[in-house]
């Protein structure tokens, strides 16, 4: 079950004392893998939402999972959450750890699509375009391959989206051809 809002304060508050603690950059870490492990792994996330297994089984489970992997406030705060029956809500809340981190480092997110990977000189090219536009922030680039868009690339940053495929493309040109006033219309 979602809970946005729980997830979101559980973030703030995890942010928040590990900028205190100055632990930010390795609690993020930890995030990003526990982040890969919730998406890698259907029965890690079985066992954090299931209501059968007992509060100390899911510690035990936890903690051999993440034993000298994620930093001791990692730990402790995966600790409290299975102590509080949150564990439910783990995987929101690394992802909303994740973007709070982002929003106070300052990272603008690019994701770029295209029907085949594309080679390192493309992307630096494209990432120094999108420097040019946002105004200090750092770029961080996330690469998506989907052959469906036949060519070209989607590039979108934040609100703003530049679809130049193929399929786009193709799209447009049959809508064209739905509408053709060129063609008498027998009634």
């Amino acid at each position: 079950m979602s809970n946005p809002r729980v997830a979101s304060r559980y973030a703030k508050s995890l942010l928040d004392l590990a900028i205190e603690k100055g632990q930010l950059e390795p609690v993020y870490a930890d995030m990003l893998y526990l982040q890969r492990l919730t998406k890698e792994s259907r029965d890690f996330l079985n066992l954090l939402r299931s209501p059968v297994v007992k509060a100390d089984a899911k510690n035990r489970v936890l903690q051999q999972i993440t034993q000298g992997k994620v930093s001791e406030l990692t730990a402790a705060f995966i600790n409290l959450m299975v102590n509080k029956t949150r564990e439910s809500v783990l995987p929101e809340i690394i992802t909303a750890f994740i973007s709070q981190y982002r929003v106070h480092k300052g990272i603008q997110i690019v994701k770029l699509t295209t029907a085949v990977p594309v080679s390192s000189a493309v992307k630096n090219a494209i990432l120094e375009q999108v420097k040019k536009s946002v105004d200090g922030k750092t770029v961080e680039l996330q690469e998506v391959v989907d052959p469906k868009i036949i060519g070209g690339f989607i590039l979108q940053a934040g609100d703003k989206l530049i679809d130049a495929s193929i399929s786009y493309d193709l799209l447009n040109v049959s809508r064209q051809f739905e509408n053709n006033d060129f063609i008498y219309r027998v009634k």
